[in-house]
């Protein structure tokens, strides 16, 4: 029996994933207000899969506010989601918290952190004992990563030692490389990963952009790197507005603090921070030059809130960027996922479908790639606007189609 402790998005999704795997699993978070809801099948997330696993492997689950009801599994996973202020800084109390509460109620037991720490937090916690595990959480594909996981890495007082057998056969299961090495490697790691990640991106973002300038079209340059062997067809080639969430700009932070504090060079990571505040204002830009310049007060219609598909997070959004710098609009917003709200915007109304939200616009900006937008025929929308203005970074409609339609598309990369 595994157990898992923190019922936030990470310790939710990582728990049905063991359920999913035919392990019999333990999900303790003292809320017993949450606990009630997620005994019900009520989850307050969003991600694809969720209900279809749910319904079939209820049976493996067994959700409880009692962190004696622990005692009895092993490993014992602590998995509470880490807050991300606006400054890039992790809020490490809940994690302190949940290991006090596991360590009180599961004493001997093999404990393992799943949730993302700086390197050093686990070896200052003087505890042997303890594992730390890289998490693999990625929004809108969280049991995608979670059932099918490239490798397993994982941080140990003695990469020497041998894995405690139950904690090593969980593992196994997966079917995937399992990395064990030093605590600081393994915290380390995480950011490596995303720090290679934001280098992907911002290549993308920065000559996606120049592209445009210089009449060349990014979608035409991708596949030519997708074939070169030293890059790969995996890539993160296509360009976006910055690097949204709250991962991946953090991790740059933390990097940032502790090249300075070591005396290292770290402006080549600051410089992708740089970047991608510059690319989460390409929206404003075009808009500025398409639009408000032109237009008193446009009446907007917005396709999309969350950061992007398959989530209901607006952590660093591109388009509560955009609307942070709009000015006085009415803007009519649609997200499958995510309400309107007036903190967003002063001008802001809920509109019920795509369509609905491009009613007189003058223009439209879509700044989340959700995949049913693609569905929605561009005449339709020519239709239903009053302006002929189309901000599509992600070129979600296409663009011999919106060309037909008389829409003046926008989109990142292309001239």
């Amino acid at each position: 029996m595994i157990g898992f402790a923190g019922m936030t998005h990470l310790g939710i999704v990582s728990s049905l994933a063991a359920a999913a795997k035919g392990v019999s699993t333990v999900a303790f978070d003292p809320s017993a207000e949450l606990v009630a809801q997620l005994s019900q099948g009520r989850f307050p997330i969003d991600e694809p899969r969720l209900a279809e696993i749910w319904t079939a492997h209820r049976g493996n689950i067994r959700f409880t506010s009692q962190a004696s009801d622990l005692s009895a599994c092993d490993p014992i996973y602590v998995a509470p989601d880490v807050p991300t202020g606006d400054s890039g800084e992790s809020d490490l109390e809940p994690v302190h918290r949940l290991l006090d509460i596991v360590g009180k109620a599961a004493a001997g037991r093999t404990r393992v952190l799943l949730s993302q720490v700086p390197p050093g937090f686990t070896r200052a916690l003087r505890d042997e004992s303890l594992y730390y595990q890289v998490e693999t959480l990625v929004f809108g594909r969280a049991f995608e990563r979670a059932l099918e996981p490239e490798r397993y890495i994982v941080g140990c007082a003695d990469p020497a030692r041998p894995l405690p057998p139950a904690f090593r056969a969980y593992l196994e299961r997966f079917g995937c490389p399992i990395l064990p090495m030093r605590y600081e490697s393994a915290e380390l790691a995480k950011i490596a990963i995303n720090c290679c990640l934001a280098a992907s991106v911002t290549v993308a973002n920065s000559l996606a952009e120049l592209a445009e300038g210089v009449g060349a079209d990014w979608s035409e340059i991708v596949p030519t790197l997708r074939l070169d062997r030293r890059i790969g067809p995996h890539s993160y080639l296509t360009p976006g507005l910055g690097l949204s969430g709250g991962n991946i700009e953090r991790d740059l932070s933390t990097v940032t603090r502790l090249a300075d504090a070591a005396g290292a060079d770290a402006s080549a990571i600051r410089a992708m921070l740089v970047n991608s505040r510059h690319c989460k204002d390409w929206p404003l830009r075009r808009f500025g030059e398409l639009v408000a310049d032109r237009v008193k007060h446009p009446r907007v219609a917005l396709w999309g809130l969350a950061y992007k598909e398959n989530t209901h997070s607006t952590k660093n959004s591109p388009a509560l960027a955009f609307l942070s710098g709009l000015g006085p609009s009415v803007v009519q917003a649609f997200d499958p996922l995510v309400a309107a709200e007036a903190r967003y915007h002063p001008g802001i109304v809920q509109a019920k479908d795509p369509l609905d939200a491009c009613r007189g616009a003058d223009a439209l900006a879509i700044l989340t790639p959700w995949p049913q937008f693609r569905s929605v025929a561009p005449g339709d929308v020519a239709t239903a606007m009053k302006g002929r203005v189309l901000l599509d970074p992600y070129r979600i409609l296409d663009p011999q189609a919106c060309r037909a339609a008389g829409l003046q598309q926008a989109v990142l990369g292309a001239p």
